[in-house]
C-alpha cells in the first residue's frame, strides 16, 4: 500500500510541477518576496525528490543503497532542466532560465542532504 502511495504521490507532484512551470502565471501577485519564484522552484523540487526517493525506497532490495537517493536526485534535476527547456520551446509566456535550474537543484540537493543527515537512506521501507 505505501509503495502505491509513494508512486501516486510523485507522479501527481510531478503533474502539478508541470501544469505550474508551464501555464501563464503573469496575473497571480506574487507578493513583496524577493525571489519568491526561485524558492518555490526549489520547494518543488525538494518536494519531488523526496518523494520519488520514498518511492524508489520502497522498492529496493538492499536497505542500505544509495541508488534510490541518487536516481531521486537525478531525476529531481534532469525533470527541472526538461521542464526549462519546455518553457522556451512550447509557450511563449514563459522562458528558460538558469537561475531556476540552480533553484531547483538547490531544493534537491536540501532533500538529499535531509535524507542523509536523518538516517533515512537506511530507515524508509
Amino acid at each position: 500500500m505505501r509503495k502505491q502511495l509513494y508512486f501516486w504521490a510523485a507522479l501527481l507532484w510531478t503533474g502539478i510541477i508541470a501544469f505550474f512551470c508551464l501555464v501563464q502565471l503573469n496575473n497571480v501577485p506574487m507578493g513583496n518576496v524577493s525571489n519568491l519564484d526561485k524558492l518555490v522552484h526549489a520547494f518543488f523540487h525538494f518536494v519531488l525528490t523526496t518523494f520519488c526517493f520514498l518511492f524508489l525506497k520502497s522498492r529496493a532490495i538492499d536497505a542500505n543503497s544509495f541508488k534510490p537517493l541518487i536516481a531521486s536526485f537525478l531525476f529531481s534535476v534532469f525533470f527541472g532542466i526538461g521542464i526549462e527547456i519546455a518553457q522556451e520551446l512550447l509557450t511563449t509566456t514563459r522562458h528558460a532560465d538558469i537561475l531556476d535550474i540552480l533553484a531547483n537543484v538547490s531544493g534537491a540537493t536540501l532533500a538529499v542532504v535531509l535524507v542523509l543527515l536523518f538516517g533515512l537512506n537506511t530507515k524508509v521501507r
